[in-house]
């Protein structure tokens, strides 16, 4: 496969307000190009695990200075971040530093399957796997929590590092951009999908959204083949996020090919979590993928070294929920799918613990 192909979202965007919920009536009132365009976006979604879309809100500017903040903040001495670390709310809040979390490759034997069954050729292997990530990753609170939840780790309030100038400002400007693409997204995905449009986004409403942008030390792991974040799926609903200025993502397609997670300027990478795969029974399974230091990242290094930048692998992700207390089970026509039976009625917040648990992030005491 190619690049990834980049959906506008500006088009649906100018009209989504004015489209009515029902399947049946949304092909006529969208017409035949912007239906055709939410048809893509699931198409490729289901396909590839990630899809790239444009939103015009969300500027590679503004990506830049998140970055920028974020590469201070990860620079500064673990003494200063270590007071922001939430083990007791599941590292879902604050900082979580490198080597705590496990890729799930490492625990979970039924992916161990998946790869030997799938990752036939030497080419489309995952890295070799040693021990826990060498990435930091901080999660900031994004959007209302619910005022009763049975799930209070998963719905705490924001953790603020003491005497950063900005942090609160910027984390809350780029969070609620990505909140807004991902609602957008997840409209013409259930469009795509033959889905009222509302399908996914009435579940989101006070879901447990995160910016959790990651961190990682180059200065320290800069060698190549260092796993920076092991091969795994993402827990949740949908993943977004801006370009990095570090290469190394890669993404593994449903036929088990590997391709570079290459982002083009000014747009956003969009991968499917688990939470939507139980949504669709499977229809559109949970995008696999890593981090890794790669020969595009060694040269990355060097230009950052004689430009005198920083040399923290930053990640601007935000990552989208469904409420901790809503039902997650297949919707509409994907409940009569063969598949269905795999994946029986279940909290969201429940299902967040179990996988929290195999990242060894759930329950660990400070």
């Amino acid at each position: 496969m190619k690049l990834l192909p980049v959906i506008d979202l500006t088009a649906y965007m100018a009209v989504m307000d004015k489209l009515d919920g029902e399947p049946s009536k949304l092909k006529e009132q969208l017409g035949p190009e912007l239906t055709e365009s939410c048809k893509q976006l699931a198409r490729v979604l289901s396909e590839a695990g990630a899809v790239v879309v444009k939103d015009p809100r969300c500027s590679a500017e503004e990506n830049e200075q998140f970055i920028e903040m974020m590469e201070r903040y990860f620079e500064s001495p673990v003494e200063y971040k270590r007071p922001q670390e939430r083990p007791s709310l599941h590292y879902q809040v604050g900082i979580t530093p490198e080597k705590v979390e496990v890729p799930r490759a490492m625990v979970d034997e039924k992916l161990q399957e998946k790869i030997r069954a799938m990752c036939t050729s030497k080419e489309s292997q995952p890295a070799t796997l040693i021990g826990p990530d060498l990435k930091w990753r901080y999660m900031w609170s994004v959007g209302p929590r619910p005022s009763k939840t049975q799930f209070k780790e998963l719905n705490a309030a924001p953790v603020i590092p003491e005497g950063f100038p900005g942090w609160v400002e910027t984390m809350n400007s780029w969070g609620y951009k990505m909140m807004a693409a991902t609602e957008v997204v997840a409209e013409m995905l259930a469009i795509g999908y033959g889905l009222p449009k509302d399908a996914f986004t009435s579940l989101m409403k006070q879901g447990p959204h995160l910016l959790g942008p990651t961190g990682s030390d180059l200065q320290s792991y800069g060698q190549e083949g260092a796993v920076l974040a092991g091969y795994h799926f993402d827990t949740h609903f949908l993943t977004i996020h801006g370009k990095s200025r570090f290469p190394g993502l890669n993404l593994w397609l449903k036929n088990g090919q590997k391709v570079e997670g290459a982002i083009p300027e000014g747009c956003l990478l969009v991968q499917a979590g688990k939470q939507m795969e139980y949504l669709t029974a499977g229809d559109c399974m949970a995008g696999l993928h890593e981090v890794i230091v790669t020969d595009k990242t060694i040269e990355a290094i060097k230009q950052a070294k004689e430009q005198n930048r920083s040399l923290w692998r930053v990640s601007s992700t935000f990552f989208a929920h469904i409420a901790s207390d809503a039902v997650l089970q297949p919707l509409g026509h994907f409940a009569e799918s063969p598949l269905a039976s795999d994946y029986p009625p279940i909290y969201a917040g429940e299902l967040m613990e179990q996988e929290l648990t195999f990242l060894n992030l759930k329950g660990n005491e400070a």
